[in-house]
């Protein structure tokens, strides 16, 4: 028998090489963990000024140092933005340095301010960090679009850093609380220091990217600078406006309180009395308990992220612009809602309401600008959007600075105020974003953006006065009515020398054989008489 044949116990079976697979992160995964650690540090930050100083100062010497660090903030954007802007978009990783250098300024900044945590010093120090909070916001909103895969994908990835940047502060707010618990507001200010530290880390793990190599083009500008578009991005300064207005609003009414001293208690009023005699200052007005502040800071947190969440379902579902127009009214009546309740409250509603009104809005925002803005350059037009979104916030932040809405009244009287312009921006967007108004537009716009992005024709005659198109392809356009703004042209085979022949019509009063052949110049033009050819008159019929 032949062995080969016979049976033979079967051997363990051979299994391939496992594939050497390594696990990398996308571009964007490296920017949205980036991002991540940049939020957490800016809510560590917010944490430590809640407990530092910053709070304990009384507002009304404060005022004044606020509204000037206000405008030095809007200096970046109303005029350092505009300038510097396109060279950074032109240069290969400019946005990225942007990026690694508000995040590792923010770090410098949190360790100066374990040190003068409580110090004067601490103001500047506190706005210089926001400074370098809106300008990270410019180069953020910059890089996605070139982070991404596709433009389908842009919407979704703004709203996945939305959610991120709520989670993310929620949880850097949650961490710094137990710090401060156990060694004050210095600790929680060391510990955003160190999560900056490592945020920079992990910036430069972000792609080199250019952003906008040329100067837009004019379908770009005219897509841009649509109607439409123009009208969202007024709905969502406003927005902006109505969130540094609030947060303003909120912050000195955490600090200033409206409870008093308490006379009840037997000899109190006399105790008083004598300390008013002697020119002490007894009558002081305490802040409101700190958890006050824990409540407004998980409100505006879980507003952004229900925001965030709830903005791309409804995109799903209805148009953009019903999305905005949401926005507005959910502003508007959480406005109305806290000047009704007050308190702590009202001041609750406000928060929640405002916040997930600009998270939901500014994502459908974006996806108006991809919409009605295809050919754009999208990295470029978010960040100077985004610029000034950020100059709308810092401009709703003057008004509860420079005037004092004192107490639980004038606190209500700031609640009406963002109430009444909300109402008055609904109805404003609503109206402008009519079909009849949208079409009364339309008809107004002077070129159209086909006939923008064609090249002019420059029209040529040939020696018979026919209009002929310079194109490779000649044409000859026929005389008569034209139809809207088209032309019906006939294409002409273009004749070679061999197939041209001159004849000269006989000129009148002269015997024949005695003319002088005519030019080309001089020969009449033909007529057209019929469908079926070409007629030439004889001119001594005229």
């Amino acid at each position: 028998m032949n062995k080969r044949s016979a049976w033979q116990p079967l051997g363990k079976p051979s299994t391939p090489a496992a594939p050497n697979v390594h696990l990398t992160l996308s571009p964007f995964g490296r920017l949205a963990r980036t991002h991540a650690l940049a939020t957490a540090g800016d809510g560590a930050i917010a944490l430590a000024l809640a407990g530092s100083i910053f709070f304990n100062v009384s507002p009304s010497a404060a005022r004044t140092s606020i509204a000037l660090y206000l405008l030095l903030t809007i200096a970046p954007f109303a005029v350092v933005t505009p300038l510097i802007g396109p060279l950074i978009d032109r240069t290969e990783g400019g946005r990225r340095g942007m990026l690694i250098g508000t995040i590792a300024g923010r770090a410098v900044l949190a360790f100066l301010m374990v040190r003068h945590i409580e110090s004067l010093l601490l103001f500047p120090l506190a706005f210089g960090m926001l400074v370098l909070q809106k300008g990270y916001a410019v180069a953020k909103s910059a890089m996605v679009p070139r982070l991404v895969a596709s433009d389908d994908e842009l919407v979704e990835a703004n709203s996945k850093l939305a959610l991120l940047s709520a989670i993310a502060g929620m949880a850097g707010i949650a961490v710094a609380s137990l710090f401060a618990f156990l060694g004050g507001p210095p600790w929680a200010t060391a510990l955003a220091a160190v999560i900056y530290v490592v945020g920079v880390a992990q910036a430069f793990t972000v792609p080199k990217v250019v952003i906008a190599a040329s100067a837009p083009e004019a379908v770009e500008l005219e897509e841009v600078r649509g109607a439409m578009i123009r009208i969202s991005a007024i709905a969502m300064s406003l927005q902006r406006a109505f969130i540094g207005f609030v947060t303003f609003l909120l912050a000195f009414n955490i600090r200033g309180g409206d409870v008093g001293i308490d006379l009840v208690p037997e000899g109190s009023a006399v105790g008083v009395g004598a300390a008013l005699a002697l020119g002490r200052d007894v009558v002081s007005d305490p802040p409101p308990p700190f958890w006050h502040f824990g409540v407004v800071a998980l409100a505006a947190g879980s507003g952004a992220l229900v925001g965030a969440r709830l903005a791309p379902v409804l995109r799903a579902r209805i148009k953009e612009e019903w999305i905005l127009l949401g926005s507005l009214l959910l502003s508007t009546t959480s406005a109305a809602t806290a000047a009704i309740v007050g308190g702590i409250t009202g001041a609750f509603f406000i928060a929640l309401g405002v916040s997930s009104a600009v998270a939901g809005g500014k994502l459908a925002f974006d996806s108006v600008v991809q919409r009605d803005a295809p050919d754009a350059n999208y990295g470029r037009w978010f960040a100077k959007f985004e610029a000034r979104f950020q100059l709308a916030w810092v401009i709703g932040a003057f008004f509860p600075v420079l005037i004092n809405f004192k107490g639980d009244t004038g606190v209500k009287i700031g609640y009406t105020v963002v109430a009444v312009a909300g109402a008055f921006g609904s109805l404003a967007y609503f109206v402008l974003t009519r079909p009849r108004f949208q079409h009364r537009l339309r008809r107004l716009a002077p070129v159209a953006r086909d006939r923008a992005a064609a090249p002019a024709a420059t029209v040529d005659l040939d020696p018979t006065g026919v209009v002929v198109d310079p194109s490779p392809d000649p044409t000859i356009t026929l005389p008569g009515p034209s139809v809207g703004e088209h032309t019906s042209v006939m294409p002409v085979a273009e004749p070679s020398a061999d197939d041209i022949e001159v004849t000269s019509p006989t000129l009148p009063f002269a015997p024949p054989g005695e003319q002088p052949a005519p030019s080309w110049r001089e020969m009449a033009p033909p007529v057209v008489t019929s469908v079926d050819g070409v007629e030439v008159d004889d001119p001594s019929s005229a």
